[in-house]
């Protein structure tokens, strides 16, 4: 069996959306499972859609989820040019097309746009509430095949625009062959003449995909299952070219929790997005590898290594694959628990400083969310409380579960203010015995202490860490500015 070689192929459109993503992963996955060779292949030849900056994007995006590409526009392996831009200037795609016109297998197409529009029909329905889409769809009519050598020169000649056409057989099927939906035939009726080479000379996405798979020797294609319906136009095109076909993986549709298809409106489309929203790559990538695929064991939490090892690509699911974001975030939540407490601060950090100005101990913070949340984005609702104390109602230092209420709040509080005051070591452990020796001393429950105290430190109803941590990070002099606050608050709301 040859070397296996995959290709991630994306064009430069602006954001990697999910479905592109999880593409990049199972190429790389099929190819890394067996040693083979991941390949980045630019396809820029939509100019029309082409954005600036994007394939910059695409950069960032395979070294920050760790797909890292054998071969590319940056790392020459002997089959480039990598970027389709630079071989429509080598010549490649017109070579090949012409070698289709010789064969019969392709031909010249002069009509004009307006005889083009002519030829458009609707699919679809038309209703607005429903989620069918109208397309407008154009079936060649071939009229062009017909015209004589000479008729073609003359054209030719007089620079008259033009296409190049795939020549369809009229009659008879096409057959191929997919991993995961089988074995597919479809009647040639059913087929358009697709073009392969536009007016501008630039190839078609379709055209030059073939072209480069096979110059590249690529063994396996893994793209959506939206590409079935133009799988046996690439069929026809391998068979016209004498070449052999890769493997063909078409991908299930990737859907949101509605079951509708994955949009850019959704919010989390797009790998940045998600980046954006405080998720990790490393749970981006496992929770992808997961959106049609499971491993043998139902294991869900995986490195990069442990999918390499465990990919098969023969496990796909047809079904459609739903963008759990809830999964996602639980997902995310486990990573950020298991992460080198390091790493976790460096990541941790700007989220802190977007919402403290203050000079405290941002690693003390950082410790206690890490196992508090499920994104980083989650870090600044957490913790804002320690940049400044909320405006909150006393009713808060009720609770019955602690046996709290107003009176013996204010009675801890009152009793306890002095202790802190005559503290003079103000650490975490400090500021423990002397709330434990007040507990011990008064012979009440544990509640009936701390929680008035985390309250009146923090302004909130649940927090990260108890009171001993809040107040050593707060300070001496913030924690009893802060108890102070609530004795006042108290006795006001005791005496009205």
């Amino acid at each position: 069996m040859s070397k296996i070689r995959t290709r991630f192929a994306p064009s430069p459109t602006g954001k990697m959306h999910v479905g592109n993503l999880r593409t990049a992963l199972y190429e790389y996955l099929i190819a890394k499972h067996e040693n083979g060779t991941f390949i980045l292949r630019i396809e820029d030849t939509d100019q029309e859609r082409y954005v600036e900056g994007a394939v910059d994007i695409i950069y960032r995006t395979l070294e920050g989820t760790g797909l890292i590409h054998d071969e590319g526009p940056d790392k020459d392996g002997g089959y480039g040019p990598y970027v389709q831009s630079e071989r429509v200037a080598a010549g490649i795609y017109m070579k090949y097309a012409k070698e289709l016109v010789d064969k019969g297998a392709a031909y010249y197409c002069f009509c004009s746009k307006e005889r083009l529009a002519s030829l458009k029909q609707t699919v679809g329905n038309a209703d607005e509430d429903d989620d069918d889409e109208v397309k407008i769809i154009t079936k060649y009519d071939k009229h062009c095949l017909h015209l004589s050598k000479e008729e073609i020169e003359e054209k030719l000649a007089a620079d008259v625009p033009y296409v190049i056409r795939q020549n369809i057989p009229a009659g008879g099927t096409t057959t191929f062959h997919d991993s995961i939906y089988g074995e597919i035939t479809v009647s040639n009726e059913e087929l358009d003449d697709m073009v392969l080479i536009k007016s501008d000379g630039y190839p078609t996405y379709n055209f030059a995909n073939v072209v480069d798979d096979h110059l590249m020797e690529i063994t396996h294609v893994v793209r959506g299952n939206e590409y079935l319906s133009s799988t046996p136009k690439y069929t026809r095109l391998y068979q016209d070219f004498g070449w052999k076909e890769p493997v063909y993986v078409h991908l299930p549709l990737i859907t949101n929790e509605e079951h509708k298809k994955l949009s850019k409106r959704s919010g989390h489309s797009s790998y940045e997005d998600l980046i954006e929203q405080g998720f990790i790559s490393e749970a981006i990538i496992n929770f992808v590898a997961l959106l049609g695929w499971s491993s043998p064991n139902n294991t869900e939490i995986m490195s990069l290594d442990e999918l390499i090892r465990d990919f098969d690509y023969r496990n796909i699911n047809k079904s459609p694959a739903v963008f759990d974001i809830v999964k996602l975030r639980w997902m995310n939540g486990e990573y950020l628990k298991k992460m080198d407490e390091e790493k976790f601060y460096n990541m941790a950090l700007p989220y802190i400083k977007t919402v403290i100005n203050k000079d405290l101990d941002f690693r003390k913070i950082a410790n206690l969310v890490k196992t508090r949340i499920e994104t980083l984005c989650d870090i600044g609702s957490l913790i804002d409380f320690f940049e400044e104390l909320p405006d909150y109602d006393v009713g808060m230092f009720t609770h019955k579960k602690m046996k709290t209420n107003t009176e013996n709040s204010l009675a801890a509080l009152t009793e306890l203010l002095p202790r802190f005051e005559a503290l003079e070591d103000y650490s975490e452990p400090s500021v423990e015995e002397v709330i434990k020796s007040y507990i011990a001393e008064k012979q009440i429950k544990n509640g009936q202490a701390l929680w008035p105290v985390r309250t009146a430190v923090s302004g909130k109803l649940s927090t990260p860490g108890g009171a001993y941590e809040i107040m050593s990070i707060l300070g001496k002099e913030e924690s009893l500015r802060r108890i102070r606050i609530a004795i006042d608050k108290l006795s006001r709301a005791l005496n009205t």
